[in-house]
């Protein structure tokens, strides 16, 4: 099956965030592009969704902070792969553009990260039944994180963001959601990552809703959770997530909320102590003048465009 058309039904909603800047995935930073790569401590991330079916992941490279030459965007996250169901078991699936996406990390991914941008690899539903919140069993839940986990190694990435929608718990004779899987996967997951990649969550259908939180580490399995519903400015409740550094209040989507109403929600951010504001579809268009807004408020600095020279 084929992804389902997520363009639709984002424009309702949001997402995303990111862990302190380091060292870009490819290779050591020095000089001025390490200086570049930090962002000051406690400053709120801004979190970006990119529809690779329509866009460039390498177009988040083109904005940066115009007075430090930092990253304008913190974590970007590859919207996105898919959890389907073989009629046994749930696998991670490419579609074409995701796939086009990750075999050209050279110019795709590997340039933002050596902006010091955070990219995460989201994963969404695909009316298959197969989603996070219904495995039945450790095992099960370790399974996929085993692919998740390779694809994060294969391709270079800093992460993985889980997104439950489209999922249809229930079609295939796929088992109904339960209060352990979620719990199950992201500790699978964080086991197989190691402490140094992000996971996130975008708080939405059974994997927030029916997940007992209580039954396992969540601050030490998962990094970030946020809002996802666009335009609003609604801090999800995750039981074991408790600092604010790590939720992000702010949703907003590039293409369909004013700029007024993002400056706002960006200021907000910073007054409530909240550590990620998340933006979802950035395009190819230059969007600095509606991103200086945000970032001016989140990191004391406007944003610039620089788009690549083309051939």
């Amino acid at each position: 099956m084929t992804q389902p058309n997520t363009r639709i039904h984002r424009l309702r909603r949001a997402a995303a965030v990111t862990a302190a800047l380091t060292l870009a995935a490819a290779g050591a930073l020095t000089g001025t592009a390490a200086a570049s790569a930090q962002t000051e401590e406690g400053e709120p991330k801004l979190a970006v969704y990119v529809e690779v079916n329509s866009n460039d992941l390498a177009n988040v490279a083109d904005y940066t902070l115009a007075e430090s030459g930092g990253p304008a965007v913190d974590l970007a996250m590859i919207f996105a792969a898919n959890i389907n169901y073989d009629g046994q078991k749930a696998y991670l699936h490419f579609n074409e553009r995701v796939t086009q996406t990750l075999q050209d990390a050279e110019n795709q991914i590997r340039p933002v990260q050596a902006g010091g941008t955070k990219v995460l690899l989201s994963v969404l539903g695909n009316h298959q039944g197969a989603g996070f919140a219904n495995f039945t069993s450790f095992a099960q839940a370790d399974a996929f994180a085993a692919q998740l986990a390779d694809a994060v190694a294969t391709y270079g990435l800093d992460g993985i963001d889980f997104d439950d929608e489209w999922t249809e718990y229930g079609a295939n004779g796929t088992p109904q959601p339960n209060s352990e899987s979620f719990g199950w996967l992201v500790t699978a997951l964080r086991d197989r990552l190691g402490p140094d990649k992000i996971i996130s969550l975008y708080a939405i259908g059974p994997s927030y809703t029916t997940t007992d939180f209580s039954r396992f580490d969540v601050a030490s399995a998962i990094d970030y959770a946020w809002n996802p519903y666009y335009p609003t400015y609604d801090a999800p409740t995750v039981p074991g997530l408790d600092d604010r550094a790590r939720i992000g209040a702010a949703a907003i989507d590039l293409a369909n909320t004013s700029a007024s109403t993002a400056a706002d929600f960006a200021r907000r951010t910073v007054a409530d102590g909240y550590g990620v504001y998340v933006a979802y579809n950035l395009t190819a268009t230059d969007q600095s003048a509606y991103l200086s807004g945000i970032t001016q408020a989140l990191k004391g600095e406007a944003t610039q465009y620089r788009a690549a020279p083309t051939n």
